[in-house]
C-alpha cells in the first residue's frame, strides 16, 4: 500500500504488521545489489522510489511464501508499475475521484479508463456505485479484455483451483457490489472499525473480494458467483449486480476490527481532540466534512460552550486547494493553520518523511497561497455567518524570525481576534501552538519561541482557556503522517 504515514516499512505488511527493520534491510540490499549488478551499463538506470519498493514488495512476498498478497496500485492502474501481475485472483475498483489529473486526466471518465486497466482476462472484477458514464467506461474496459484476447488467439486462462486446473472464459466479468445493507438482511447491522459513511462501500467491496478468494481456495459453504453473459445488461444498469451472501463470522469480525491509521481517526488527549483524515480529493474531503461534523457533534460538549475549532491543512501536487478549502468552510473553524508536511524545519534526521522533490521554500509558498485563499473564502462568507464579525482584508504580512526558526503569516486586521489564518514552517511548531501545552505528548511553546504578533498571542490565550479544542487535520496523507509521528512517537519505533 502507499503512501506510508510514518515509516516506509508500513508499505510492506505481512499478517497486518509492517515487516521488521531486519527484514526490510535484508531485502532492500538484496534487491538493490541485484539490480545494481544487472542494470543497463549504458544508461545506468535504477528504478525510481515507488518502482523499487514495488519490486522489493513482490520479492518479499515470494521469499516469505505468503498465501495471499493484496496489492494497491500507486496511481491510476493501466500504466502503474504494480500492474505487471498477469493473473490475479480478483480485481476491485473503489469509488472514483478526481486526483492526479496531470497523469490520469481531468474527468472521471478518463480516470475510470486508467483504473479499468487492471482488469485481466478471465479474472472477476468488482466495483462500487459510480456515476453512470464512468461506470460505462469500466464496463467497456472489461469487455476489451475479451476482444484483445480473441485477437491474440487466446483460448483460456488456467487458474489453480484446489488440486486441479480450471479453465475460465476469456472475458473479464465485472460486477457491481450491492450496498452493505444488502448483506445484513434480517441480522444485526454490520459494524465497521473505520468511521464514516463512505467506508460502507469500501466494506461491501472488501466482502466481495474476500469471498472470491475463498471460492478459489475451494472453501465449502460459499456458492459460486452467478455467471452473467458479457453483453448482458440489467434494466437501467450497465453492469450486473453481484449476488449477496451471508458474511461469515470471520468476515463480520474483520469488518469490526479493521484499523487504518490516518483515516477518520480520533485521538482524544484531554481537552484537545485530534481528528485525522488524509482526504485530498473533492469527494474525500466532502466525506471527511460529513464525518467530522458528525463525530464532533457526538463528543461531550463543554458546559460553558467554550469550544475552539482548528483546521490544520496542507495539500500537495496538482490538487485544486481552493476547491478543497471551500468545502471546509461550513465546519466553522475559529482558526486555520497551514504548514508544510515537514515535521521539523530541518528534516535531515527523518529519512522516512523526507521529500527531495519539494523545497521548504516551495512548500511555504504553497501554504501562503492557501492562507490567502482561506482568508478570501472567509471574507466572502463573512456577511452570512454571525461567527465572523468583521470582514477580513485580503493580503498578508510575512514576519520571519530566523533566530527562533519561526515564520507566521496572518492577514492584517483591526482586531487580532479577526485574524484566523496562520502559517508555520513545520508541523512541530504548528502543533505546539495549537495544543498550547494541553496535550501531554507535545511540549508547550516556549516564551522565546512564541511569535510576538498579536493574532498568534490572542489565539494562544483562547486555546489555553477553552474547555475543549477540536482539531481537524486533513488535505494530505503525508501531513497526517507527520502529525501522527509527533503525537504518537511509538509509531516511529
Amino acid at each position: 500500500s502507499s503512501p506510508h504515514l510514518v515509516q516506509v516499512r508500513e508499505r510492506i505488511r505481512i499478517n497486518g504488521q509492517p515487516i521488521s527493520r531486519e527484514l526490510f534491510s535484508k531485502y532492500f540490499w538484496l534487491v538493490y545489489n541485484r539490480l545494481e549488478e544487472t542494470k543497463d551499463p549504458v544508461h545506468a538506470s535504477m528504478p525510481a522510489y515507488f518502482r523499487f519498493l514495488t519490486i522489493m514488495a513482490f520479492h518479499v512476498f515470494l521469499q516469505e511464501k505468503v498465501d495471499l498478497a493484496v496489492v494497491e496500485v500507486g496511481i491510476g492502474g493501466a500504466y502503474d508499475c504494480t500492474n505487471i501481475i498477469r493473473a490475479p485472483v480478483v480485481c476491485g475498483v473503489s469509488s472514483l475521484g478526481i486526483d492526479h489529473t496531470s497523469i490520469l486526466g481531468d474527468t472521471l471518465e478518463k480516470i475510470a479508463w486508467q483504473k479499468g486497466g487492471i482488469f485481466k482476462p478471465g479474472v472477476p472484477a468488482f466495483t462500487v456505485a459510480q456515476p453512470e458514464r464512468p461506470l460505462e467506461v469500466l464496463r467497456d474496459r472489461a469487455l476489451e479484455r475479451e476482444v484483445s484476447c480473441v485477437a491474440e488467439g487466446w483460448m483460456g486462462c488456467g487458474v489453480r483451483h484446489g488440486r486441479g486446473l480450471s479453465l475460465l472464459s476469456p472475458q473479464c466479468p465485472l460486477y457491481l457490489c450491492p450496498e452493505l445493507d444488502a448483506f445484513e438482511g434480517d441480522h444485526q447491522a454490520l459494524q465497521l472499525g473505520l468511521a464514516g459513511a463512505h467506508q460502507r462501500s469500501n466494506a461491501a467491496l472488501a466482502l466481495q473480494l474476500a469471498r472470491t478468494w475463498l471460492q478459489r481456495r475451494g472453501c465449502q459453504g460459499l456458492e459460486e458467483l452467478q455467471e452473467v453473459l458479457p453483453l448482458t445488461e440489467l434494466v437501467g444498469r450497465p453492469v450486473p449486480l453481484a449476488p449477496t451472501f451471508q458474511p461469515t463470522d470471520a468476515m463480520i469480525q474483520g469488518l469490526r476490527d479493521t484499523e487504518w491509521l490516518g483515516r477518520t481517526q480520533v485521538l482524544p488527549r484531554g481537552p484537545v481532540t485530534w481528528y485525522l483524515d488524509g482526504a485530498h480529493t473533492t469527494s474525500s474531503i466532502q466525506a471527511c466534512v460529513r464525518w467530522f461534523r458528525q463525530a464532533a457533534l457526538h463528543r461531550d460538549k463543554p458546559h460553558d460552550g467554550s469550544e475552539v475549532r482548528v483546521l490544520l491543512f496542507n495539500a500537495t501536487g496538482d490538487r485544486d486547494t481552493a476547491a478543497l478549502l471551500k468545502l471546509l468552510v461550513p465546519c466553522h473553524f475559529d482558526y486555520a493553520v497551514f504548514c508544510p508536511n515537514f515535521t521539523e524545519v530541518s528534516v535531515a534526521s527523518n529519512a522516512d518523511q523526507q521529500n527531495f522533490n519539494v523545497t521548504l521554500e516551495n512548500a511555504l509558498t504553497r501554504c501562503l497561497e492557501n492562507q490567502r485563499t482561506w482568508t478570501r473564502l472567509l471574507e466572502e462568507k463573512g456577511g452570512q455567518d454571525p461567527w465572523l464579525q468583521t470582514p477580513l482584508r485580503a493580503g498578508g504580512l510575512l514576519q520571519p524570525a530566523p533566530s527562533r526558526g519561526t515564520l507566521l503569516l496572518v492577514p492584517p486586521a483591526p482586531r487580532p481576534l479577526n485574524s484566523p489564518a496562520l502559517v508555520f514552517p513545520c508541523l512541530a511548531q504548528a502543533l505546539r501552538w495549537v495544543a498550547q501545552g494541553r496535550d501531554p505528548r507535545l511540549a508547550a511553546p516556549t516564551t522565546a519561541g512564541a511569535h510576538p504578533h498579536p493574532a498568534a498571542s490572542s489565539g494562544a490565550v483562547l486555546l489555553r482557556e477553552a474547555s475543549a479544542v477540536s482539531v481537524l487535520v486533513t488535505g494530505s496523507l503525508h501531513l497526517v503522517g507527520g502529525v501522527l509521528r509527533l503525537l504518537d512517537p511509538a509509531l516511529s519505533q
